[in-house]
């Protein structure tokens, strides 16, 4: 296989209603201002490399960010639904807090296993990593030398747990940031993680 460039990234900063820690999977809020900016700002940083192919999540927090970057190339975004967070099932929106009160059980549950457990009507980690490894691999296979995945916190932890070879519990160890920039080199020698959470301000 050709050496390729796989930029990594996750989307801006999303519109919440307070500052409450919440689950945040597949519901889909919009970006906020200072996530429109971030998005602006990581499309002009990419700009100065080779970009032939823009993936991302069909989620809009995701759409908008990786369409700030395929504009720039002369590309349209190619949505992906299997590039989707991860679904939290009835958990979705829901404040850490309310889940801790509601969901004693399962809510200690998932801390004790955070790759295998599934919340109620959700994915585990390790359901949503099939799919998403699934479909890197799909587009690392692509023709294209260097391409961008928009992608979410969840799923850029997953695949780059995937390419190191870390077991799921090791996921809340690497850190996303709103707008992060990761690189990954892909050739015949695997995988090779090249830069990890870059932001503007790192």
């Amino acid at each position: 296989m050709e050496q390729k460039l796989i930029y990594l990234v996750r989307h801006g900063k999303i519109e919440l209603e307070d500052d409450h820690r919440r689950y945040i999977g597949q519901i889909d809020p919009p970006l906020c201002k200072e996530g429109k900016e971030q998005a602006r700002s990581l499309g002009d940083r990419l700009n100065r490399v080779k970009i032939e192919g823009v993936f991302c999540s069909d989620l809009s927090r995701s759409v908008d960010t990786a369409r700030e970057i395929a504009v720039r190339h002369g590309l349209i975004s190619q949505e992906r639904a299997d590039l989707r967070e991860i679904s939290l099932g009835r958990w979705e929106g829901l404040k850490f807090a309310e889940v801790a009160r509601c969901y004693p059980k399962e809510f200690k549950e998932r801390g004790a296993d955070i790759g295998y457990f599934r919340p109620p009507g959700g994915e585990s980690f390790a359901d949503c990593s099939g799919r998403v490894v699934a479909a890197f691999h799909e587009i690392v296979q692509s023709p294209f030398n260097s391409v961008a995945i928009v992608g979410h916190a969840g799923i850029n932890r997953l695949i780059i747990c995937h390419i190191l070879g870390l077991p799921l519990a090791n996921l809340f160890r690497i850190s996303q940031d709103y707008a992060c920039l990761n690189i990954i080199m892909a050739g015949d020698f695997g995988f090779r993680l090249k830069l990890l959470n870059q932001t503007t301000i790192n």
